[in-house]
């Protein structure tokens, strides 16, 4: 067994003057306690307790390029002699707008942001001024930032969501104004029908329809095909923009997101996360008459730390390595994680244990379920958290770190040796499992 006692006595010193002991409500669901990394390198983190850890939560998602890259740290480094925020413009901020918009399916204009919270409150806004209506359309199970306006729906009981045809809004936490869930409007994900149901009964009122163009934060569930043309299809009917949260996937699935690996292009669409590599940077992108608002219409979007210049740096340095050899990472990346998929099946089918791996290379989900492949949030509720949650408790004894709610995140860190010391521990991990 490892040993904790470090994270356990530092934890409780943390929880006198920080809240909670923690910066985010996601890091309470750490075994035993919320643990404390002294650092992390390549495909690797080390807790304070001196226990090494392959990490497949990555901060979430942005370290795409592992732990502590050193072309981006470096860049880095070369910035901090110039200054971190002026209040006003510089060079970089144009080279990667231009990048960018080079890069991005339907990119024509960005802004920039720190968080995608913060961009999805703006891609909300724009929709808005540039229809001139309220509501937006938002689906069950997808996550957009923890802000009144967008966490809604995102984990709701089946007790409190209503029925599935016609999902009521749920607010995510308490301390929202009940008056946020009369611009919202709720849908089924997957389902073409359900969401022009829902387009109807709101007709002239849907600003903009947001989703997660795969569904991430519901289980790495893929659209269905033809699903993702539809949806744009039912915007332009009913007057409403398609906006894509690519938070995760941009820059993750492929170098243009899940709008250049599905081939359906957004009138808006958010980026955060990889897009820096670790650093804190976010980005709406998309048609220039609906960005145009911005100075129009006086749209107002401010952020002090937006476009700063070491995250400016740090992108500028990711997207080298990214885009190198026409984006050669990308199938290097594709190939391990499709290894680690299919290896951690194996072992399943091995243990007899009703496990689903389910997702993209980049970004998978391991489920426990008897039932088919879940196509929605409802259907990745019924499968069994317990034994979801008992597997990573197995898996970080044996040294092996995944988000709690099943999400694995890979990096091009994650080599083959590391991909066979991973199966090999999952391999016990299941064993575990089985004698238990």
């Amino acid at each position: 067994m490892r040993s904790y006692t470090k994270s356990i006595a530092l934890y409780e010193r943390s929880r006198k003057h920080m809240a909670g002991g923690v910066s985010s409500n996601v890091r309470y669901a750490s075994v035993p306690v919320p643990l404390f990394f002294a650092r992390g390198e390549g495909a690797r983190l080390y807790d304070i307790d001196g226990n090494v850890h392959i990490d497949y939560v990555l901060g979430n998602g942005p370290a795409i390029l592992g732990h502590a890259p050193k072309a981006v740290i470096d860049a880095v480094a070369a910035s901090l002699g110039e200054g971190q925020v002026f209040a006003a413009q510089h060079p970089r901020e144009a080279e990667l707008a231009d990048r960018l918009c080079r890069l991005l399916p339907g990119a024509e204009v960005v802004r920039f942001a720190t968080s995608g919270t913060e961009a999805v409150l703006m891609a909300m806004r724009l929709a808005r001024a540039f229809t001139n209506r309220n509501k937006i359309l938002k689906f069950e199970g997808h996550y957009h930032g923890w802000s009144d306006q967008a966490f809604i729906s995102t984990k709701p009981s089946l007790n409190e969501a209503g029925p599935a045809d016609a999902p009521v809004p749920v607010a995510g936490s308490p301390g929202m104004p009940p008056s946020v869930l009369d611009d919202v409007v709720v849908c089924g994900w997957n389902d073409l029908e359900l969401l022009e149901q829902a387009l109807e009964r709101h007709r002239g009122e849907i600003a903009g329809v947001i989703m997660e163009p795969v569904m991430v934060n519901g289980g790495a569930i893929p659209p269905l095909p033809g699903y993702l043309e539809g949806v744009r299809d039912l915007c332009r009917k009913h007057g409403a923009l398609f906006i894509c949260d690519e938070v995760i996937t941009g820059f993750r699935v492929a170098l243009g997101g899940a709008q250049a690996k599905y081939g359906v292009t957004a009138d808006l669409v958010i980026y955060a996360k990889a897009v820096a590599a670790g650093f804190p940077l976010a980005l709406v992108a998309g048609r220039r008459d609906v960005m145009d608002t911005l100075l129009d219409k006086g749209v107002m979007h401010g952020g002090t730390y937006n476009g700063n210049v070491q995250s400016m740096a740090a992108a500028l340095a990711a997207l080298d390595i990214l885009e190198a050899d026409n984006s050669a990472i990308y199938r290097e990346m594709e190939t391990r994680g499709q290894q680690l998929m299919d290896g951690l099946a194996a072992l399943g089918k091995k243990h007899g244990l009703a496990m689903l791996v389910q997702g993209m290379p980049a970004i998978f989900q391991t489920f426990f379920t008897s039932a088919g492949a879940p196509r929605n949030y409802r259907d990745s509720m019924a499968t069994d958290r317990d034994a979801m949650l008992s597997f990573h408790a197995a898996l970080q004894e044996e040294g092996v770190r995944v988000q709690q709610g099943g999400r694995w995140f890979l990096s091009t860190a994650h080599d083959k040796p590391v991909i066979d010391e991973t199966l090999a521990a999952a391999d016990r991990a299941m064993a575990k499992m089985v004698r238990h």
